[in-house]
């Protein structure tokens, strides 16, 4: 899980501008509410963002956006915040940062998508999932399933009397029972309800690309869970055409990453947390 590291301010913000893009120097500039951990967000002017990466990870991700969502934007059915301008470490911050394009659209709640969005969803990840794969980067989560298992484990210790722990890991255990893919297609690694934008109750917008790469297909089956109920979530599949064991294995990088994110963040991060609760609540009832 990120930390909270490097704190940034308007003013800061406004100073790296001035020495670095003074073209967008006076323009308004506000922070943007978000309950993220990998970057903080301001707005600039009308149309731009500025992402400050909190940590050297978040930072690192910034060539990667650089670098392949130019390549990608162009197969995607829904706005993606094309980077505008790579910022260097100045001012007293350490890290890389970018100013992108801003898209206008609202966080759904966790669960909230209907089936017209779940068609949504599923027509971009397969858009994805069609891009040529030559030179690609590994994702963040670019790893088997298996690999996880130890850190899925200790997050279930972690959180014995908070969760269902015997129904989690019965889940678990199925996951990594099930074959694994036959390749590796583009992902964009963390569908999660802060990362996708919606109007008028479609998607028209997906973030924060800092985990994108080449990866088991399942990893973005987690949308399944983060964005769905169980009405949605069966149009999401049948669009997707995912057989059994995708599906399984979707289930649990779904689950894997919920528990994580509950042990990490259930005393500082409230709106993860329940994010993060409600993905294993609906898993679980998946399950029954």
């Amino acid at each position: 899980m990120h930390s909270n590291g490097t704190t940034t301010d308007i003013a800061l913000v406004r100073r790296l501008l001035t020495a670095q893009f003074p073209v967008w120097a006076e323009l308004p500039l506000r922070p943007v509410d978000s309950h993220g951990t990998v970057n903080t967000v301001y707005r600039l002017g009308a149309d731009l963002a500025v992402r400050m990466p909190r940590a050297e990870g978040g930072s690192e991700d910034v060539a990667t956006e650089h670098r392949w969502l130019p390549r990608l934007a162009a197969h995607l059915p829904a706005a993606v915040p094309l980077p505008v301008a790579e910022g260097v470490p100045g001012e007293g911050y350490p890290w890389s940062w970018s100013v992108c394009r801003w898209i206008d659209g609202d966080n759904p709640g966790p669960g909230s998508g209907g089936p017209e969005f779940a068609s949504d969803v599923a027509e971009f990840v397969l858009s994805l999932r069609r891009v040529d794969t030559t030179d690609g980067p590994p994702a963040y989560r670019g790893e088997p399933l298996a690999a996880r298992d130890t850190a899925t484990r200790d997050a279930l210790e972690e959180l014995h009397g908070v969760v269902d722990t015997e129904a989690s890991a019965a889940v678990w255990s199925d996951a990594l029972c099930v074959p694994g893919p036959r390749a590796t297609v583009w992902v964009h690694g963390d569908l999660q309800p802060g990362n996708v934008l919606v109007a008028d109750g479609r998607l028209c917008g997906v973030i924060d690309f800092g985990c994108m790469g080449l990866a088991d297909p399942a990893v973005d089956l987690i949308a399944a869970w983060y964005l769905m109920l169980p009405g949605p979530r069966r149009v999401f599949r049948t669009r997707m055409g995912a057989d059994a064991a995708e599906w399984a294995r979707g289930r649990g990088w779904a689950l894997s990453i919920a528990l994580m994110e509950l042990s990490s963040y259930r005393t500082t991060n409230p709106v993860m947390a329940a994010t993060a609760r409600h993905v294993i609540g609906e898993i679980l009832a998946d399950a029954h």
